[in-house]
């Protein structure tokens, strides 16, 4: 694989606002697994949030991509798994099974899609450096309609995005994405704005990662909360801390 942008890419992220900001472009935040798609060819890799691999799990995307991407690009996304009722996001983590045969059979089953964002690289082109308008422009004309590769919905109209952030919450969408239209594509820095539904619960801390800064820090605590029958249900997890309260939270779990 020879591509302008070579993996591992730490993918850009976006902070949390409370308010939709003005003279961006918006789109739903989708409710899947964050990945970064390098193709060369019939080289294909997938790569997490996480910058871990994550090619093997997903053999159905791997066939969609050579099929439906340019030959050499490098595109940003959400790999999510639909439903009759939405998006199922606890039947996609089922997906990540550490046997092969378990793996294609989950493919067949239940196979994934791909929801395109951005777009790094086309050909020759490392296009990180433009705009977003224009990268937005190029992923626009160089993907097109699937079935297994999207792209996703994008507004520059306040009015529509408001509009979608009311009506997508019913089909399992986390809100929106605004993406002010001169940013530069900047591996893990959160210049991106995040504006979710608000949803609270109060949950049983059941674990926790340690932060990819090293063992001195939590990167996420995982969250549970009890069913009707007294067993401890995984929901979720929480990351958004400052490095200040990253150390203290090891300290005190």
């Amino acid at each position: 694989m020879l591509l302008p942008v070579m993996p591992p890419v730490s993918p850009m992220l976006a902070k949390p606002v409370t308010v939709i900001p003005p003279g961006a472009s918006y789109e739903p935040k989708w409710d899947g697994f964050r990945a970064l798609v390098f193709r060369d060819g019939d080289d294909v890799e997938f790569g997490s949030r996480n910058e871990r691999p994550m090619t093997r799990y997903f053999p159905e995307l791997v066939r969609a991509a050579k099929a439906e991407l340019p030959p050499r690009c490098v595109v940003d996304g959400e790999i999510v798994l639909p439903a009759e009722k939405g998006l199922d996001f606890e039947a996609l983590q089922l997906r990540l099974h550490p046997a092969a045969s378990r793996v294609r059979l989950l493919a067949e089953h239940t196979p994934a899609r791909f929801i395109a964002f951005d777009l790094l690289a086309l050909g020759d082109a490392n296009l990180m450096d433009r705009p977003f308008s224009e990268r937005r422009a190029a992923l626009a004309g160089a993907l097109g309609s699937g079935p297994s590769f999207h792209v996703t919905p994008a507004t520059t109209d306040i009015a529509t995005a408001r509009r979608w952030f009311d009506e997508f919450e019913g089909a399992g969408l986390d809100g929106l994405i605004a993406k002010p239209l001169t940013l530069t594509y900047q591996p893990d820095k959160r210049v991106m704005f995040k504006i979710k539904h608000q949803r609270t619960a109060d949950c049983v801390v059941a674990g926790y990662r340690l932060h990819k800064s090293g063992p001195d820090a939590v990167g996420s605590l995982l969250l549970g909360l009890y069913t009707d029958d007294g067993e401890l249900q995984m929901v979720g997890g929480a990351a958004s801390f400052s490095v200040k309260d990253r150390l203290k939270l090891l300290a005190d779990l």
